[in-house]
Parts: structure tokens; C-alpha cells; sequence
């Protein structure tokens, strides 16, 4: 019988059965590690177990090498272990996954018929609810206004959001625009002003809140959330297509993530587990007054125990944000440091310098990234790296193929 001749590196080689280890950690199902054996993740074990210190994820990839697949067939699969998942769907992509659920997407649109309210914020503190209600608003206006907001133009904020909430339980939009453009003499009173001057102070702000009331983003916030919105649903898809690629998507990225983080502080008080997906980040991103604000509801995810997972195409669309040192850049830098865990498909390789920079690939990950096939992505969970092919299941490629408008004939 011949011999076989080989190095000691390569010995592990000859031994059956020998494997990556991976995390150690149950999970769901994601696909065959390169190295061997199945690869399993699941965020709210390991951070559980210690081997992660937040729940949260960052998802990279070019179009068509496979990340859409990833979050809907992940999505679907944690939600067979009684998981609950929220969707913000900037084009309209994750309708399968809802039908497979057997749930109907919430599509928002002017004029629509569906409404959210998204300063129904959820919680019984009465000063972190004004807070985040403050923060919401500003966030909003300073987003349309492209600018920020002048001290007078905040203090009349504040006025109209107190006097809209001593009219109403939950305020909604109209209220608070109604409380700029007509404030009362208590307000007024309470700023050591008059309605006249507080009306001017305001003027602009309310203005621009009006645009969301009886303007042309219209008929979507401008009322009390549409009680056909099954708000215990295991999964909530926000359809925000019908405004995509237009430049209020930003603003509506940021209501309709509001209404949800109000859904995510009632359910995380039940102990729920819920993963919460925003693709198409860079729309937030982009926008200063929005990445703060998303930013912040990072932060309060993770406080809150809950998984939230940023989709972009490239990590260049993260460098491109701001200049160096800037507020921007550091807020997108920020929220991928809130990221524990990264998933990287295919960079192009003018992307390859950046993907190292902001991910801290090793020499051997610089490598990799440039080569990956489709469907293959490298995993960075804390301190473990994996190579993965993602494997979708039968039942799940109707639910996943993007093609099917190309290639239909």
C-alpha cells in the first residue's frame, strides 16, 4: 500500500472527525462553517454566557451576494423558538417573510390609510417619556430644516409638546404642531413670554411639523396609531417603499422606529426577546439629527436586552459619513462599536482597506473578504471569527430569490 507524505501543519488533517469548535453556544441554524461542522448564532445565548458584551449586529454586503437571504431565513428561523422580530423595510423587500408568517406588512405611504403614532413611546416614567419625546420631535424637525434648532426654537418645542400632553393622554403630531402655531397663555406665561412671541419663536418649527400633518408626507403620523395594526404580532414589517430614494426617508426611518422602540419597552418589560432590523442604514445614517437619535434607541435596545442588526451594502458608507473627527462620523463609528457582532460579505477591493480599518480584520480576514463567493461571509462574534455558507432550506427559496422579476420571462 502506498505511503502519504505530509507536513505537521497539514497533520490535522488525516484525523476524522476533528471540526472548528465555533462558539460552544446554542443557536439557530446559519449555515456550514468552512472549517467544518454547522454554524450556529444566537445573540441573547452568548451574551448570556458572557461572550458577548451586546446583543447587537452589523450586516455588510454588496447586492446579490446574499445578505437579504441571511436576515429573512435567521429572522424566520428565531422566530420558530418563539422569538419576536420588527422590520423597518425601506423597499418593500420582506413581504415573503411576512407571508410565511402568515402576517401583513404595514406599508406606509401618503394618503395610505395607515397610521402610526410615534410619540406613543411606551413607559410610565413621566420625565424619560418627555425626554424621548423631546428628543423625537427635534430629531424629526431639525432633519426637514437641515439645520439645528435655534434655544428659542426648542424652548417653544418644549412648550407645545407640554401643552399638547396637558390636552390629551398620548400626543400625537397634529396636537403638538397645533400647540406651536397656537400657544396658550400658560405656555407662554411659563417662558416669561407672550403667545405672539412664542407663536414667532415657533413658527418654523411647527411649520415643518405641519409638513407631516398636512403636507405631503401626509396621512402616515398624523394621528393616533390605526387599530388595524396587530401590535402583538411575533413579526412587524414596516413598509417604507412607497418613499424610498426620496429625501424623507430619513424622517420616516426615524417615526417608524420610534412607534417600534414604544412596542420594544412594553414587551422587553414582559421579558420578551425581540430582534429589531433596520436595512438600508445609510438613509439614517446620512442624516445627522437621525443618526443621533438612532443612536440613542441603539442604546436603549441594548439596555432593554434586545438585538438590533444595522443592514449596509458597504463599510465605505460608513467612512463616507462626515468628515474625520466630525459628529457624524463618529456617531456611525459609535454605532458600529455598539455592534459586537459583524457579518461580512464580499467587499469590493477598493472597500478592503476601509472594511480592515473599521472592523479590525487581521491580515488573514483582510485577505479573505475580497474572495468570498456568494452566499459566503465571514462572522466576527466578540473575539470568534468564522468563515459561513449560509444554507437556505427548500421551504425557504421561494421566500428568498430577489430574482425572479430578472429572470421571468
Amino acid at each position: 500500500m502506498a505511503g502519504h507524505e505530509t507536513t505537521t501543519r497539514h497533520a490535522g488533517a488525516l484525523y476524522p472527525f476533528l471540526h472548528e469548535s465555533g462558539t460552544g453556544i446554542p443557536g439557530v441554524l446559519i449555515g456550514l462553517d468552512l472549517l467544518g461542522g454547522a454554524f450556529a448564532y444566537d445573540p441573547f445565548t452568548l451574551y448570556g454566557a458572557g461572550l458577548l458584551t451586546n446583543p447587537n449586529g452589523i450586516v455588510f454586503g454588496q447586492i446579490g451576494r446574499g445578505k437579504s437571504s441571511l436576515i429573512k431565513t435567521y429572522l424566520l428561523r428565531q422566530l420558530a423558538f418563539g422569538r419576536r422580530a420588527f422590520v423597518v423595510d425601506p423597499k418593500g423587500e420582506y413581504s415573503t417573510l411576512a407571508e410565511m408568517v402568515g402576517v401583513e406588512p404595514v406599508a406606509l405611504s401618503p394618503d395610505g390609510g395607515v397610521r402610526l403614532n410615534p410619540l406613543d413611546l411606551g413607559g410610565s416614567d413621566v420625565g424619560d417619556l418627555r425626554a424621548r419625546r423631546l428628543g423625537l420631535l427635534a430629531a424629526i424637525v431639525t432633519s426637514s430644516m437641515g439645520r439645528e434648532l435655534a434655544p428659542r426654537e426648542r424652548a417653544a418645542l418644549e412648550a407645545a409638546l407640554d401643552q399638547a400632553v396637558g390636552s390629551t393622554a398620548i400626543p400625537t403630531l397634529p396636537t403638538v404642531a397645533a400647540a406651536l402655531l397656537d400657544p396658550s397663555p400658560a405656555a407662554a406665561s411659563n417662558l416669561a413670554t407672550t403667545p405672539a412671541q412664542l407663536l414667532e419663536d415657533g413658527r418654523d418649527v411647527g411649520l415643518e411639523l405641519r409638513r407631516l400633518v398636512a403636507g405631503d408626507l401626509r396621512g402616515m403620523f398624523d394621528g393616533a396609531t390605526s387599530p388595524s395594526i396587530a401590535s402583538d404580532s411575533p413579526l412587524i414589517v414596516l413598509d417604507l417603499s412607497a418613499l424610498y430614494g426620496t429625501a424623507a426617508l430619513g424622517i420616516l426611518m426615524v417615526c417608524a422606529t420610534a412607534w417600534l422602540q414604544g412596542l420594544v419597552r412594553t414587551a422587553g418589560a414582559r421579558g420578551e426577546q425581540i430582534i429589531v432590523v433596520v436595512d438600508e442604514a445609510w438613509a439614517v445614517l446620512k442624516d445627522l439629527a437621525v443618526a443621533r437619535w438612532l443612536q440613542s434607541a441603539w442604546k436603549l435596545a441594548r439596555a432593554w436586552g434586545i438585538s438590533c442588526i444595522a443592514v449596509l451594502h458597504r463599510v465605505s458608507d460608513l467612512s463616507a459619513i462626515g468628515g474625520d473627527g466630525s459628529e457624524a462620523r463618529q456617531l456611525a463609528e459609535g454605532l458600529l462599536l455598539d455592534s459586537e457582532t459583524k457579518v461580512i460579505y464580499a467587499q469590493a477591493p477598493g472597500e478592503i482597506d476601509a472594511a480592515a480599518r473599521f472592523l479590525d480584520l487581521t491580515d488573514a480576514e483582510r485577505e479573505v473578504v475580497g474572495r468570498l463567493g456568494r452566499g459566503i461571509a465571514l462572522w466576527k462574534v466578540g473575539s470568534h471569527s468564522s468563515l459561513v455558507r449560509h444554507l437556505v432550506a427548500p421551504a425557504e427559496l421561494d421566500m428568498v430569490n430577489t430574482d425572479a422579476a430578472l429572470l421571468q420571462r
